[in-house]
């Protein structure tokens, strides 16, 4: 079944508790680290996840828009995260490191700039949980979704078909009702959605539209 993860970067963050009810019916949240190096942005730490973690009953899936991930990454495991997704091109050591975060009983995501081409993971899909596609440069929300990206996901679901392995395709970046659909005929199967969720009137029902519509046309 296809997953929908709201990104609380598009949350009122002066009403954090409210807006994560608004939520509650998602599969995930989707907690973005920025450190203003890697992306030029900033937001977040681990004290936003352990807040998080306080309002919400959802899984927490943290993606590391940061550099040293190989240092900070454990931290997020320990604060309580479900999942903690790094950047490939933030971290030095990924077989250690997804070992590590493995160790301490957290799922391992690794995610893919636009521009990172997928055979810099194939060698790592089966340490994997989760393969994040960015659909859009990271930092900032509200961006479109870039259509190139398309054949990339594609590309990534016969890769991991062919090893055989159970690792689910996360995309974040411009989901919409009518990229999801796109997104998930080419085989991605978690999405990320950001104004699609936050910006609606009735938050739950934009997830349920989503969700219908990744299901009904997924891979």
């Amino acid at each position: 079944m296809p997953a929908i993860h709201p990104s609380i970067l598009n949350a009122d963050q002066a009403h954090l508790a409210a807006e994560l009810d608004r939520v509650r019916t998602a599969d995930g949240l989707h907690v973005d680290i920025m450190d203003n190096h890697f992306v030029p942005n900033q937001f977040g730490g681990p004290s936003l996840v352990e807040t998080v973690l306080a309002h919400s009953e959802l899984p927490v899936d943290a993606h590391l828009m940061i550099e040293n991930a190989d240092r900070w990454a454990p931290v997020y495991a320990e604060a309580g995260c479900a999942i903690v997704t790094s950047h490939l091109e933030a971290t030095a050591a990924p077989f250690r490191l997804a070992a590590q975060l493995h160790r301490q009983g957290v799922g391992v995501g690794l995610a893919l700039r636009p521009a990172t081409p997928l055979a810099a993971v194939e060698s790592l899909l089966g340490e994997l949980d989760l393969l994040l596609l960015m659909t859009v440069e990271p930092g900032f929300g509200g961006q479109s979704f870039l259509e190139p990206m398309l054949d990339k996901i594609a590309a990534a679901r016969r890769l991991v078909g062919r090893h055989g392995q159970q690792l689910r395709i996360q995309i974040d970046g411009g989901v919409t009702e009518q990229t999801i659909v796109r997104a998930a005929e080419a085989g991605a199967d978690v999405f990320v959605a950001g104004s699609a969720v936050y910006r609606a009137d009735d938050a739950a029902a934009a997830i349920a539209t989503l969700r219908e519509q990744a299901a009904t046309h997924s891979h």
